[in-house]
C-alpha cells in the first residue's frame, strides 16, 4: 500500500479508537520504518492524471520486529501513566467537596460513553466476528469498573470512612500540614536515608566472590 490507503484503511477499521494515531505524520513514519529496513518499496502506482504513489511492502525484518514487538506489549504489562492516575495522585491540591463534585461529573460522563460503547458493540457483533471487536470490548469493561471503583470512592469519601479525608479537609481549611501527614513525611525522609545508608554500604563492602 502506499501511506494514504493505510491511512483509508486505519481509519475504516476505527483503529484510532485504540491507537493514538497522528495521520500527517504518516509519510514520515512510513520513510522511517524504510530507513530502519522494516518496509521497502514494492511498486509505483498511477491512477490517471494523478501524481505516481509509491507502495510499500513488509520486510522480513518488518515481520519479526512487529511480531516481537506485539508479543512484548500483550504479554508484558506497562507502566502507561494514564492522565486520571496522574489527577489523583494530586487530587489532594483540590477542596473535599469540589473533589467530589468533579468525581461525580467523571463517573456520568464515563457511564454515558459506557452506554454509547456498549450499543456499538452490540452493533458491531451482528455484522463481525467477535475477535475484530475485542479491543472494544475491553474498552468498555474499562469504563465499567472505573464507573465501579469512583462510585465506591465517592460513598467513602461522603461517609467520612475513607481515611485521610478529615485530615484533608483540615488542610483546606488551616493551610497547615496536619501533624499526621507531617510524621509521615518525616518517616519516609528516615526509610529513605537508611535505604540509601545500606546502598553505600554495599558499595563500600560488596559480597565475597564464591
Amino acid at each position: 500500500m502506499h501511506p494514504y490507503e493505510i491511512a483509508q484503511v486505519l481509519r475504516q477499521r476505527g483503529k484510532e479508537q485504540s491507537i493514538k494515531i497522528n495521520y500527517g505524520s504518516l509519510y514520515t513514519v512510513v520513510q522511517n520504518l524504510e530507513k530502519h529496513g522494516f518496509v521497502e518499496v514494492a511498486g509505483v502506482q498511477r491512477q490517471g492524471n494523478r501524481p505516481e504513489r509509491t507502495l510499500y511492502g513488509l520486510t522480513q525484518a518488518g515481520a519479526v520486529e512487529t511480531h516481537d514487538w506485539l508479543a512484548d506489549l500483550v504479554a508484558v504489562p506497562q507502566e502507561e501513566y494514564p492522565a486520571f492516575e496522574s489527577a489523583l495522585s494530586l487530587m489532594l491540591i483540590l477542596p473535599v467537596d469540589e473533589a467530589v463534585a468533579l468525581l461525580g461529573e467523571r463517573a456520568r460522563e464515563v457511564e454515558l460513553r459506557a452506554a454509547s460503547t456498549r450499543a456499538v458493540l452490540e452493533k458491531l457483533r451482528d455484522d463481525l466476528p467477535r475477535v475484530f471487536t475485542i479491543e472494544t470490548e475491553y474498552q468498555l469493561h474499562m469504563m465499567d469498573a472505573e464507573v465501579r471503583w469512583v462510585r465506591g470512592l465517592l460513598d467513602e469519601i461522603q461517609e467520612g470512612t475513607l481515611s485521610g479525608t478529615a485530615e484533608w479537609r483540615q488542610w483546606h481549611e488551616t493551610r497547615e500540614v496536619p501533624q499526621e501527614w507531617a510524621d509521615i513525611e518525616e518517616q519516609v525522609k528516615d526509610a529513605s536515608a537508611a535505604e540509601r545508608f545500606k546502598e553505600e554500604l554495599a558499595k563500600l563492602n560488596p559480597p565475597a566472590a564464591e
